[in-house]
């Protein structure tokens, strides 16, 4: 019977922190889009489309209109600071890591909304949608 409720709490907490950790990517005006809706969302709507990879990843193929600015560069806080905080955001990267830095960077820059690419380039890629060289 213990181990029966052991196992109970475990399980609530596991999904209570699932879904605390799931609302932080949907918070402040941030969200977390799939490929599908990125698309509609940068076509139907101007914003600032940003890149985070390298500019060799960016070389190989990116999203039309990117603008490239590597997030380790020790420029990119500069970069963002030229960008205007009016205006919606879209930020992508190769799979989704650097991306999630760069809007918690955005977020504490003062935008408020910022569409992330769930997944990244690759996840782009594995739809096949159009990329630019």
């Amino acid at each position: 019977m213990k181990r029966n409720i052991f196992k109970l709490l475990f399980l609530l907490l596991f999904l209570l922190l699932f879904f605390t950790a799931c609302q932080a990517q949907v918070k402040d005006g941030t969200q977390l889009v799939n490929p599908e809706a990125f698309e509609k969302t940068i076509t139907a709507n101007k914003g600032q489309l940003i890149d985070v990879r390298t500019p060799k990843e960016y070389q190989s193929g990116h999203l039309k209109g990117a603008k490239n600015l590597h997030i380790y560069e020790k420029n990119f806080g500069e970069e963002v600071d030229k960008l205007d905080k009016t205006k919606p955001v879209y930020v992508y990267c190769k799979a989704g890591g650097r991306s999630a830095e760069a809007v918690e960077i955005l977020q504490e820059k003062g935008f408020k909304k910022i569409v992330e690419l769930d997944g990244g380039i690759d996840a782009w890629n594995d739809q096949k949608k159009t990329v630019e060289k």
